[in-house]
């Protein structure tokens, strides 16, 4: 479907979206459709980021700098404006609009209930952009007019979209290890305690989801780290294996 064309005959407006979806139970493919959040303006512009992993050990006595070993790539990066307003509409207002937005942030009620919370699971579409599945990492919103009364009518919304994995693939290149159900991008506050409990309804499985992802020192986690979240079957697996090595130690010991 084009996005423009040059005769005005047949011209198209495509208007872009934002269809938000229910968790995936399989990695890039969304559950249900809980809403969609369209565009009453197309974007102006789009930016798209794409960056890879590559790491390089330092050594003191080296007269160069060591070569680096690529770790993978980061999932891509979009952040869009949209831009409402409802200053023709009678008793109009975009508080709702904005709402909808903010409320893509926070779980789903279908996985409160199950005990692993997760917010909901995006699609962005617009044209030739029809592939990018994601979740909503932020949205900032700057009301630019007001009613008489107070009430806003106009607002720009800042959204920041982060791309979730379309297939499998080993949680790490070198380890053989799980295969992931979802990832999680660690914020300021995260802990592999709290991850496991909201995951899995069990926080004493942080050492085995240290153990898949690798993690020597859980107290070392940086915001922006991307932990993958293997299934719970597979997790139990893990923790078997981990006690198994513990009673070896004690034995040995």
């Amino acid at each position: 479907m084009p996005i423009t064309s040059t005769a005005s005959d047949t011209t198209k407006l495509v208007h872009a979206a934002i269809e938000v979806h229910e968790p995936g139970e399989k990695p890039g493919k969304a559950g249900a459709l809980l809403e969609t959040i369209e565009f009453q303006l197309n974007p102006k512009e789009l930016t798209v980021a794409k960056s890879a992993k590559w790491e390089s050990k330092n050594q003191k006595k080296a007269e160069s700098a060591p070569p680096a070993s690529y770790q993978g790539p980061d999932p891509q990066k979009m952040t869009v404006e949209m831009y409402f307003d409802e200053t023709r509409s009678h008793d109009g207002s975009v508080v709702a609009r904005v709402e909808a937005l903010l409320a893509t942030t926070a779980p789903t009620a279908k996985s409160t209930s199950t005990k692993k919370p997760s917010a909901p699971w995006v699609v962005f579409k617009w044209g030739l952009f029809t592939g990018f599945t994601g979740y909503v990492k932020s949205v900032s919103a700057k009301y630019t007019l007001f009613s008489p009364d107070g009430t806003p009518l106009r607002a720009v919304c800042t959204v920041a979209l982060e791309e979730l994995a379309s297939e499998q693939g080993k949680q790490n290149p070198t380890s053989g290890g799980l295969q992931p159900r979802n990832a999680h991008t660690l914020s300021e506050g995260d802990t592999l305690p709290a991850i496991a409990y909201r995951e899995y309804g069990n926080a004493a499985l942080w050492r085995s989801l240290a153990e898949v992802n690798g993690v020597d020192d859980p107290l070392r986690l940086r915001p922006g780290d991307t932990i993958l979240i293997p299934a719970p079957d597979e997790l139990a697996d893990a923790n078997g294996r981990e006690l198994a090595r513990k009673e070896v130690a004690r034995a040995l010991n």
